[in-house]
């Protein structure tokens, strides 16, 4: 019986690409005998599997089942040595890693000037490149090393690398604070979301002043400085001022042009980097921006600009796509926008399990939104439905609210109302377990559950009151970006003045733009 694909070894074998592949058995052949070994055996096999199946394995090969766990092992570890010695795997921290093990194998030998002589060359990149941890490690091993090499230059020597270990250490310090705070401002934002009021503000503020350490911005090097845009971007994020996230995601991408080499080192981070200004722009409504910055993404992409890998091209894919959704909401073009959804879906299966179930369920999210502003609330329907079904994964809140609410306008709106009170009350039940909710969602709760007593003639009136309502808290500091994720004033207004959604959208955007 087939198991769960979720097994480490054949999920790293199915990563492989052919080349990888090709490597990997030159590696492994590099012995004859190792032709006919166990682990090649179980490589050829699964390699050719749709589905870890174990009974398979033991009936094709001549693994013994209590052979089979130490046999996976042998070969996991096999295929990452055959990874580490291919050339696209191989980066400036790689190399000096490297160096650091020739040198730690001459000393092993006694031959300490050899190994003294390899740690100088490689503790000289790794403080070009900022590796501070690398050079740190590299600084101990000839501390060690000249300990017990002893020349007449021995003293001047000690002092020196007892400078060099404190001033990299301290460096290190200041830099690994600058790192923890930016990711405890992200953990922050995935566990509470953004700041709902003045009192969430003042917690987040006094925590971010608290954990922010004391630093010489012309001190921090390239690697000190990235760290610190990125924990001021998140503390943007979190407090809604989208102005600033844009600023700071623009000094990251300025940052990374001006150590361009560092592109190659950090492709993951720059980006982010990008893709943490396009969302500010969205959220900033600057099409124009938007679009300009979308361009010369794709032909970053497009033209490999920085160092290309398969998790940096999955990840530069996923962003992307994601943005050219975000543009036709932008432009309200969600007809065309619709046109575009089987390609996102083709992106999202070439994806496979390279990207997590959430991004996904966020594309569907999106998908979504196009069809219900395409007027289309059937695909509308579909693509919310497998969010709701979805039991298993946690989503923000925030956006499985959205999701329940969409869903129940979406049934609404296609005139699919035989169980719109079953559906009403499941909406609401669901939404009231959930804490401290936006006011705009609070109205929205009272909105709908008061949707079915109403009677038709009544409810032209009851849209122009809920438009009213919520119309105020469109410039409001905290409010505001619920509009982002359900643009429900145009949807109120599209009821209201009986023209479709699209329409209402577009109207803005020429009025914005004049």
């Amino acid at each position: 019986m087939a198991l769960d694909q979720k097994d480490p070894l054949f999920l790293l074998i199915k990563s492989l690409s052919k080349s990888e592949k090709r490597q990997f058995k030159l590696y492994a052949g590099r012995l004859g005998g190792n032709a006919e070994a166990n682990f090649m055996a179980l490589f050829a096999i699964m390699d050719k599997m749709d589905s870890y199946d174990e009974q398979l394995i033991l009936k094709k090969t001549n693994i013994k089942k209590q052979q089979i766990s130490n046999s996976k092992a042998h070969l996991y570890k096999q295929i990452l040595i055959s990874l580490r010695l291919s050339p696209i795997h191989q980066n400036t921290r790689t190399q000096i890693r490297e160096q650091f093990d020739f040198a730690t194998i001459l000393y092993n030998k006694g031959l300490y000037k050899q190994s003294l002589k390899i740690l100088d060359k490689a503790k000289n990149l790794a403080i070009e490149k900022e590796e501070n941890t690398l050079a740190y490690e590299l600084v101990e091993l000839e501390k060690v090393i000249e300990s017990q090499y002893i020349t007449r230059s021995m003293t001047d020597r000690a002092d020196l690398l007892a400078v060099e270990a404190k001033n990299i250490s301290l460096k290190n310090v200041v830099v690994s604070k600058l790192s923890n705070l930016s990711l405890q401002l992200y953990s922050w934002f995935l566990k509470y979301g953004y700041v709902r009021d003045n009192h969430d503000f003042k917690v987040v503020n006094n925590y971010y002043e608290a954990q922010l350490p004391a630093y010489a911005f012309s001190d921090l090097g390239f690697t000190g400085k990235m760290f610190l845009y990125q924990a001021k971007l998140w503390y943007g994020f979190i407090t809604q001022d989208f102005l600033a996230c844009y600023r700071y995601s623009q000094k990251l991408v300025a940052l990374f042009d001006e150590y361009a080499d560092m592109k190659q080192l950090h492709p993951v981070f720059y980006l982010k980097a990008v893709n943490y200004s396009l969302e500010s722009l969205f959220y900033l409504q600057q099409t124009y921006k938007f679009n300009e910055t979308l361009i010369a993404l794709e032909d970053s992409i497009e033209y490999q600009r920085f160092f290309v890998n398969e998790n940096t091209q999955v990840l530069s894919n996923l962003y992307l796509y994601q943005h050219k959704i975000n543009l036709y909401y932008l432009e309200g073009e969600f007809l065309k926008g619709t046109q575009f959804v089987p390609e996102v879906l083709d992106q999202i299966k070439a994806f496979g399990k390279k990207i997590d179930a959430h991004h996904v369920m966020l594309f569907y999210y999106k998908i979504g939104c196009m069809y219900f502003g395409a007027g289309d609330y059937k695909n509308c329907i579909f693509y919310l439905k497998k969010i709701i079904d979805n039991k298993e994964l946690k989503m923000r809140e925030d956006l499985l609210c959205y999701t329940r609410v969409l869903n129940l306008v979406a049934h609404y709106e296609s005139g699919e109302d035989q169980h719109i009170d079953e559906l009403i009350k499941s909406t609401y039940k669901f939404l009231l377990k959930m804490d401290n909710l936006y006011e705009v969602q609070r109205k929205m709760i009272k909105f709908l559950r008061n949707l079915s007593v109403l009677y038709p003639n009544e409810l032209k009136s009851a849209f122009k009151k809920l438009h009213s309502e919520l119309k105020p808290f469109e410039e409001h500091p905290y409010e505001k970006r619920a509009f982002l994720y359900l643009d429900i004033i145009s949807w109120l207004e599209s009821n209201i003045e009986g023209v479709p959604v699209e329409v209402v959208v577009k109207r803005k955007r020429r009025s914005s733009l004049s």
